[in-house]
């Protein structure tokens, strides 16, 4: 039995617009100035107050909860009001998360987002069915911890060296690594090939054929 584990942001769907547009406004209210896109992305895939730790790291523990807190009712609100751009599924990863469940290959999602958040959007694209289990930020450490992997392989009682981690930052680089997983990047994300390479990251896929290779492999 063999477990694909997935992050989200970065490397199933492009949710960078909405991440950066909600920063920027959570910002924006408490008087800072809101951090450049670049700067937002490399923190996509922490859990919230590790993320704004990140971003003012000199800052008071205070302010890091008070912005994750507010970063959270700011981006329900930009959905309430219907102000999110999409978040598109990258090219081929549809076909592919198809082909592994067709394969025999159980699927999980490991992300810094809300399982609320998660479930919208899987809903939204019609993949909840192909995902067996699924953890997030809500009911974990963030990344790198290996919490959330670990919580995967123990749902689906799949052994660690028959699971892969899939995803596109640093942060799941490092949680495969400590959780005894093969980890391979996309580099169709938010970290640079070469800072996942580094990170403990078997191999970095440019595409999602050659991610099906790797992961067959």
């Amino acid at each position: 039995m063999r477990l694909a584990v997935f992050d989200c942001d970065g490397t199933l769907v492009d949710s960078s617009a909405n991440i950066v547009r909600a920063m920027a406004l959570t910002f924006g209210e408490a008087g800072l100035a809101p951090p450049d896109p670049p700067t937002v992305r490399r923190v996509v895939g922490l859990s919230l107050l590790e993320a704004m730790q990140a971003l003012l790291p000199g800052a008071q523990p205070e302010l890091h909860q008070r912005l994750a807190s507010a970063y959270r009712a700011a981006f329900q609100r930009l959905r309430a009001d219907r102000r999110l751009e999409p978040e598109p599924v990258y090219a081929g990863v549809r076909e592919l998360l198809e082909r592994l469940v067709a394969a025999g290959w159980q699927l999980g999602v490991a992300t810094g987002k809300s399982d609320r958040g998660l479930l919208l959007l899987l809903d939204h694209h019609g993949l909840t069915p192909l995902f067996s289990t699924l953890h997030t930020a809500d009911r974990h450490p963030s990344k790198p911890h290996p919490a959330m992997l670990a919580a995967c392989l123990a749902d689906t009682g799949v052994e660690p060296e028959s699971a892969v981690i899939v995803g596109d930052t640093v942060f799941d680089m490092g949680m495969g690594v400590a959780a005894g997983v093969r980890a391979i990047g996309v580099d169709w994300g938010y970290h640079p090939a070469a800072d996942l390479l580094a990170a403990g990251a078997a191999a970095v896929a440019r595409d999602t054929a050659e991610l099906e290779t790797l992961l067959h492999g």
